[in-house]
């Protein structure tokens, strides 16, 4: 693969018997840890201008979850494409790398219900939080569910031509972003999602989007949105591209009003993937914030 911006060595790890998870680990082993978790249709390339931006000094972990980017891309037979197995996975990962203490944890899109999801039983680890276009609760009542995810999510047709034309990774590398990308960035984007195989995943991440109690998911998401406020004590920061349909004003709004204390970087001309549209801003304002909340210790 020709990954642009990528100059890094993705390690793999045996997350469950002969399944194997790719990931990044980059920067000084004694550095303080930032975890990066993507969402659906990215993969850790999407965290890239942050690692080289931090990976001097912090040690960034960043995995590709089960089925997306590098990692392996099992069946349903073989993997069980729910939000709990993505929260397992990250558990199995950091205590693989011996990651016990600190950490900051960084999210992005459905990576905010996995990170989050971690944490409800991590949270004396979590010190820091940067939050960028993304959910840790159930969609507000004021936003409607947009219809190009319902559209995969209950439309066999729609899981379909996501398979069959990967219409989900094409279309959110162009739908995604307000400054278009260049077209290799793009084709990174992409790749890994070459197959109709290779796409289970892109579709499980939709049909996984739990609305209501009859969801496998629903029980994990309330809990992480009635237990958001407790992290309002530790450093946060907000960084939103307000041109997102699917992680508008109304999620940000819902992190605002959980975490009152959070610094907020907020642009109306950045789409869903903000730290394409805005890495030259959002990367220092990142670094920044992370030095002037160092960690104790």
């Amino acid at each position: 693969m020709n990954l642009p911006g990528y100059p890094f060595t993705p390690q793999r790890f045996e997350v469950r018997p002969g399944l194997s998870m790719s990931y990044l680990d980059e920067g000084p082993r004694d550095g303080e840890v930032v975890v990066m978790l993507h969402g659906n249709p990215s993969w850790s390339y999407y965290w890239r201008n942050l690692v080289s931006g931090l990976s001097d000094r912090y040690r960034c972990i960043v995995p590709d979850h089960i089925g997306m980017g590098l990692s392996d891309k099992p069946s349903d037979e073989r993997y069980d494409y729910t939000l709990q197995s993505r929260v397992d996975d990250v558990a199995s990962l950091l205590d693989h790398l011996g990651v016990t203490g600190p950490v900051t944890l960084a999210v992005h899109d459905w990576g905010g219900m996995i990170g989050f999801g971690w944490a409800l039983s991590h949270a004396d680890q979590v010190k820091r939080l940067v939050i960028t276009n993304t959910a840790a609760f159930p969609l507000p009542k004021a936003k409607p569910m947009p219809w190009q995810i319902a559209l995969g999510r209950d439309w066999k047709f729609g899981a379909f031509i996501i398979r069959a034309f990967n219409a989900f990774s094409g279309g959110a590398s162009y739908l995604g972003v307000e400054k278009k990308m260049p077209a290799e960035v793009r084709r990174a984007y992409v790749s890994p999602y070459d197959s109709w195989a290779n796409r289970i995943s892109t579709v499980r991440f939709m049909q996984d989007i739990p609305l209501g109690p009859g969801d496998k998911a629903w029980a994990l998401l309330e809990e992480a949105g009635r237990r958001l406020p407790e992290f309002a004590d530790r450093p946060a920061l907000l960084g939103w591209g307000l041109k997102d349909f699917v992680f508008d004003q109304h999620f940000l709004a819902g992190f605002r009003a959980a975490l009152p204390r959070a610094e907020a970087h907020v642009w109306d001309d950045a789409g869903h993937y903000v730290l394409e549209d805005k890495a030259a801003e959002l990367v220092p304002l990142i670094r920044d914030f992370l030095e002037r909340h160092p960690l104790a210790g």
